[in-house]
């Protein structure tokens, strides 16, 4: 950027930014979790987790706990006759069993730089 002499320029800067989301849910009795990749946090995405939960839980019955995130909570979601939601207590993400997992999967990326998702993806894994 030119400026005048003894200006300093501002200019916005954009870094350039990539990410998906983890939806997941957990079992916390037996471990057993269900994850899934996202482009998005939103409530679209969230309907498909909701029914590939479904899906992958067949003809059994799941009281999947969130918090009151709008995605979460919107009159446009459809939940799966076979999950119960359970709408948590706002600003208490620790009463979530799946909050103990996140922890532990980002405990370790911390302070990590990834040249790709790509590779962050199979970091994850």
């Amino acid at each position: 950027m030119i400026t005048a002499s003894g200006v300093k320029p501002t200019v916005e800067v954009k870094w350039p930014r990539e990410n998906f989301w983890i939806y997941g849910a957990i079992e916390p009795l037996t471990g057993d979790h269900f994850l899934y990749e996202y482009p998005k946090l939103d409530g679209e995405c969230f309907q498909q987790f909701l029914d590939w939960l479904s899906q992958q839980l067949g003809g059994d019955y799941a009281i999947l706990q969130v918090d009151q995130a709008p995605a979460h909570t919107s009159s446009a979601i459809c939940w799966p006759e076979n999950i119960i939601p359970l709408f948590q207590r706002p600003s208490a993400p620790e009463l979530n069993p799946i909050e103990r997992l996140w922890q532990l999967l980002k405990e370790p990326l911390k302070n990590q730089l990834f040249s790709s998702l790509q590779s962050l993806r199979d970091r994850i894994q």
